[in-house]
């Protein structure tokens, strides 16, 4: 099974997943926003299956500097739109694990979701 785990490679965050990854022996993909972006078509199947307030990083610089106006009213279109155009708004890291996403995280989670090679 395929895993891909989609970030920005200098997140805190990012790295303590990728080292977790790592460490378990498990083999992945990194896709880096900052460098390949995120195609439209994967963030909407996403939000189809987490709901767009789960993949929107509202605690991140990027978000809080938006203008008031940009963050008042959110919906799926406006979140996904603002997602698309500032890929660091997503929040990190998704790991999708074949059908299987997880958003965050979460060493617990990761060793209950994640097939380990060791």
């Amino acid at each position: 099974m395929s895993i891909t785990i989609y970030g920005i490679k200098n997140c805190d965050t990012m790295k303590k997943a990728r080292a977790w990854l790592d460490d378990h022996g498990v083999a992945y993909e990194f896709h880096d926003y900052k460098a390949a972006g995120i195609a439209k078509d994967k963030l909407k199947q996403w939000s189809d299956k987490l709901g767009w307030e789960s993949l929107l990083n509202r605690g991140g610089t990027t978000f809080r500097k938006l203008p008031d106006a940009e963050k008042e009213g959110l919906n799926e279109k406006k979140a996904l739109a603002l997602m698309l155009e500032q890929p660091s708004m997503i929040k990190r890291p998704v790991l999708e694990i074949g059908s299987k996403l997880l958003v965050g995280f979460k060493p617990d989670v990761y060793a209950s979701e994640v097939k380990s090679k060791r």
